[in-house]
């Protein structure tokens, strides 16, 4: 699956234009490597991303096409990220 697509589908980033844009901008990488929205992603894969001065770190879990709200946090597990980021991806 697109990187781009992983992070809309599993709610890291509520907007595929979004995501898109942060993957074009150089602001994502996997496995410390930018990448481009077309980076095909695969469970295991640690993906960074970085808006301003905040980075979150989160492992991919599992890669699924479609899943509902409640069980997209399932996706990837956090395994940093400050106060802000956490408060942006929990918007509803």
């Amino acid at each position: 699956m697109r990187i781009d697509k992983y992070l809309k589908v599993s709610r890291i980033i509520k907007r595929r234009t979004v995501a898109n844009e942060a993957c074009a901008g150089g602001r994502v990488s996997v496995n410390d490597k930018v990448v481009k929205p077309s980076a095909e992603i695969k469970a295991g894969d640690i993906i960074s991303i970085r808006f301003g001065e905040h980075i979150g770190h989160y492992e991919v879990i599992t890669v699924r096409d479609t899943v509902s709200k409640d069980q997209a946090a399932d996706m990837y597990r956090i395994l940093d990220e400050d106060a802000y980021l956490n408060a942006v991806r929990s918007e509803a």
